[in-house]
């Protein structure tokens, strides 16, 4: 998981959350990891976005993010069915995070 990004989120996080959904950072990386990068975030940040571990990569090859036994980076958006409406892959998501929110905000006007 790659801490740049995680770090770009947060530190833009407002601007999400004026979208109003819920936001869950999902990656194929065991609990242990994310506990400590968690813990990092916390020490920084008032508000941490939820972390999910998807190790056996079922949610994330869902979102289509899976590639062989890693997982692209990317973000998508997921109804409340569960099902996918915007799956995009894209390294560079939190340096672009102005589009990255672009995106997100378009697709939830739909």
């Amino acid at each position: 998981m790659c801490q740049k990004q995680l770090v770009q989120l947060h530190e833009n996080l407002e601007q999400f959350q004026d979208l109003g959904v819920k936001m869950y950072i999902v990656s194929a990386d065991q609990p242990a990891q994310q506990k400590e990068l968690v813990l990092a975030l916390q020490e920084r940040y008032d508000e941490v976005v939820p972390f999910v571990a998807d190790p056996d990569l079922v949610l994330i090859d869902k979102m289509g993010m899976k590639n062989e036994d890693i997982a692209y980076r990317g973000y998508a958006i997921l109804d409340q069915d569960g099902t996918v409406v915007l799956a995009k892959q894209n390294d560079h998501w939190g340096e672009q995070i102005d589009q990255t929110f672009e995106d997100i905000s378009n697709e939830l006007k739909k």
